[in-house]
């Protein structure tokens, strides 16, 4: 068993125009400060790192990374999550997608696909220049509208349309493989790999690609009704990185997983600042510790109540209290009365 690493918290969800949110530089700093040890950073966001500089000069990456430790976290992963979503869009979402890209190539589908494809390559060769062994990103999603099957969904189009996602992520996985790289899928609603069977569908059109790797988030599986703890046994070997989130679903005769169209505040199911919600995160670190999982316990905070500083002060505290540090011996090894072959062959009677 290895001990999980943390607390690291991902940057996404406070970066911002206002210090100490507006520079790589201090939120490294405020994050080691409220107790992280590690930080994930989205690199599409160019107030925390130019990507195309971290994949073309090691040096620079050298120095994004001397800057983290002089503040007292490292970088834990980079994330791609807005940019693998453009990987594969449905037409029905390319408006409400569209701001996710460039200036240059939005309204244009195809240069919007292509940059996207350019984005998650560079940031695994950052990831690579930083010694990074794994990145976050999402699927991106073709099927997702037809997820209901009303009316019928034709014959074939499922299988078409995984046929087609696999296609174009197939030669960024190749990449991920030269860099030594894995592509942790963040398996999600709105993304076509959204839970165990989506992501098999797509791992088996890929070849079973070594690279083609998982984010566990409990809280996305917390709001599918859907068993965390067995996902976690299910899919170890693949299960790179983790994402601590925690979520409610509170079903009533009005609303259940569908959330009837409201509020983050009004659905049934809905993500909570850490230990606010449903998750047994004893169980979750338990498992986690048990199948050798040795990445980073990395927050993502999200909550529809709670402050987001808050949030994230609470979360640093709350990792820390449930990272396992792994035993080194048996805890009944005080009453070993000590053995060798032959006393085993005797107490057995051969």
């Amino acid at each position: 068993m290895k001990t999980i690493k943390g607390p690291g918290l991902f940057l996404a969800q406070f970066a911002g125009d206002e210090a100490p949110f507006n520079s790589f530089d201090a939120i490294t700093k405020w994050a080691g400060d409220i107790g992280y040890k590690g930080v994930q950073v989205p690199t599409w966001d160019a107030r925390l790192i130019d990507l195309k500089k971290a994949a073309e000069s090691k040096g620079y990456c050298d120095d994004l990374a001397g800057q983290a430790r002089d503040n007292g976290v490292v970088i834990t992963e980079l994330s791609t999550h807005l940019q693998g979503q453009l990987v594969a869009v449905h037409p029905a979402y390319d408006e409400g997608f569209d701001g996710f890209a460039a200036p240059e190539v939005r309204g244009n589908p195809k240069a919007r696909q292509a940059w996207a494809v350019d984005q998650v390559k560079l940031a695994l060769t950052a990831s690579k220049h930083l010694g990074l062994n794994a990145m976050a990103s999402f699927s991106g999603a073709l099927a997702w509208p037809y997820l209901y099957p009303w009316p019928q969904r034709p014959a074939g189009l499922v299988e078409t349309a995984f046929d087609e996602l696999a296609k174009r992520w197939k030669p960024i996985l190749d990449h991920a493989e030269e860099c030594g790289v894995d592509i942790c899928y963040e398996i999600h609603p709105g993304e076509d790999l959204h839970d165990g069977i989506t992501y098999e569908m797509f791992l088996e059109r890929t070849g079973n690609h070594a690279r083609a790797c998982m984010l566990y988030d409990p809280s996305h599986y917390i709001l599918q009704c859907l068993d965390y703890l067995d996902n976690i046994d299910i899919y170890k070997d693949r299960i790179r990185m983790f994402h601590v989130k925690d979520a409610e679903f509170n079903p009533t005769g009005r609303q259940g997983v569908y959330g009837g169209f409201q509020s983050w505040v009004n659905r049934a199911g809905r993500f909570r600042s850490l230990g606010d919600g449903q998750v047994d995160f004893g169980a979750v670190f338990s498992k986690m510790t048990a199948n050798d999982f040795d990445g980073w316990a990395v927050v993502e905070w999200e909550c529809a109540l709670k402050h987001p500083e808050d949030g994230a002060r609470e979360g640093a505290e709350f990792v820390k209290h449930h990272i396992i540090r792994v035993t080194e011996k048996a805890f009944d090894d005080f009453a070993t009365g000590g053995t060798d072959e032959a006393a085993n062959r005797r107490m057995l009677g051969i």
